[in-house]
């Protein structure tokens, strides 16, 4: 009976089955299972829908790994990256969809992190395909150049041929070769293939990368591959940890991005300690209505640096004066590059008992507040306070321990002894390098 009669009766008089239209009036489709399905690349490793506060989390979990103590370390570094770019960075099973634009543009963003880390460094990229090393960016000091360079062969070329070691490790010898003594000389290969055409016998340039103290660093997005741990062991001293295969997209950001730190300088290469010399212009405004020719582009400029020894004129700092080769950077590019050298110590994770006795309420640096101090917590610290007994609870004579996590949401400077949010943590040891609490102590 229609439902225009009187007498019809609706089973759904409450609306409990009524459906959404869309605008011409049909039912609207709620989506499949299939369709609201996430592949494993598209969801980040680490992360949750309501922040990332559990990536925050496991960042400190990683670098209380690391050990911060002082050690001699090369600040300027000499690096050539190289891509593979053969038919094995088009297999999907690697590192999502697309292995081969994920990798080229890790190595943007590497690019970045490397010079902000790393300002008075040189790097130069190579590509691997057709079994030749194809120079994408020579050796240089601008991240923008690179940057550039990597973009137009990304959306120019797509991954070709079959990929050879041995010919990527002669092209970065030669590139190496003329570089100072006084700097490290470095090789970073992100390698998808399982195998390599060489031309010649590549032990005979193992050797010669021994001889010119060229350090190969290799990461695999396959399987280990035995010749690139073999490369990488010979060329770091018989050092193991240096040939890495990526489990997965997070793991393999992480140990690109581990590359920025410089390597540790081991005793052989230790030379005597020298002078090395170095310029440290002031920016310039040419007159008014005029412009200059900077010396290492040719390229017409309003703001200048003028080399001290030769008055040549450079757009950019730090670079490598095209004329007299004197090195004119910045003191913040040597500031920047210190934090390598002393690294800022880990702070430590702060007890609900040790929070109470110190009575922290807001982080020392950001003053955002931290979470309630249980009541029970206060009351047995100040009942300790007041018979002078120590019952486990109190922190003072209490040595800290690196345990991670903060329960109470606070990590104290071992310095300064002051509290801080885990943001401030992440933050200080990620970007500034400096404790906040430690910069404003003004007692000598």
């Amino acid at each position: 009976m229609a439902d225009s009669d009187g007498e019809y009766i609706s089973d759904d008089d409450h609306g409990t089955r009524s459906k959404k239209r869309t605008r011409d009036g049909k039912p609207k489709r709620n989506a499949a299972t299939w369709e609201t399905f996430k592949q494993t690349w598209e969801v980040p490793v680490g992360e949750s829908a309501e922040g990332g506060r559990p990536s925050l989390e496991a960042e400190i979990r990683r670098r209380l790994a690391v050990d911060t103590e002082p050690v001699q370390r090369g600040i300027i570094r000499h690096m050539m990256l190289v891509l593979d770019m053969s038919f094995a960075m088009a297999d999907k099973d690697l590192m999502g969809p697309n292995p081969y634009r994920l990798t080229v543009n890790y190595a943007i963003e590497f690019v970045q992190v490397f010079f902000a880390q790393n300002p008075i460094s040189q790097l130069g990229i190579l590509g691997l395909r057709d079994g030749l090393a194809i120079t994408i960016s020579r050796m240089g000091g601008n991240a923008e150049e690179h940057i550039e360079k990597l973009k137009a062969y990304r959306d120019k070329y797509d991954p070709q041929g079959n990929p050879s070691l041995q010919n990527a490790l002669e092209m970065c010898r030669g590139s190496l070769y003329d570089t100072p003594s006084h700097g490290t000389r470095e090789v970073l290969i992100i390698y998808g293939a399982l195998f390599t055409i060489d031309p010649k016998d590549i032990q005979d340039t193992i050797k010669d990368l021994i001889n010119d103290r060229i350090r190969v660093t290799i990461i695999g997005l396959a399987a280990e591959v035995h010749i690139c741990k073999h490369i990488c062991r010979r060329t770091n001293g018989d050092m193991d940890g240096y040939y890495r295969v990526a489990h997965h997209e997070q793991h393999f950001h992480e140990l690109f991005l581990a590359s920025t730190t410089p390597p540790v300088t081991r005793t052989k290469e230790q030379d005597n300690p020298s002078l090395l010399m170095m310029g440290f212009p002031s920016r310039k405004l040419a007159a008014k209505n005029t412009l200059v020719l900077c010396g290492c582009h040719s390229k017409p400029c309003r703001e200048i640096y003028t080399c001290t020894r030769c008055q040549i004129a450079v757009c950019r700092l730090p670079i490598e004066c095209p004329v007299c080769r004197l090195t004119l950077v910045q003191s913040t590019h040597l500031a920047r590059s210190y934090h390598h050298i002393f690294p800022l110590r880990n702070w430590v994770a702060v007890s609900w008992a040790e929070a109470a006795a110190a009575g922290s309420v807001s982080c020392y640096s950001c003053l955002d507040p931290f979470p309630p101090i249980p009541q029970d917590t206060i009351m047995r610290a100040a009942e300790d306070l007041a018979t002078g007994e120590d019952n486990g609870n109190s922190a003072r004579n209490k040595a800290p321990t690196l345990i991670g996590v903060s329960e109470s949401g606070r990590y104290a400077c071992q310095v300064c002894r002051n509290h801080f949010c885990i943001d401030c943590d992440v933050y200080a040891h990620e970007k500034v390098h400096n404790c906040p609490g430690c910069q404003s102590d003004v007692r000598e």
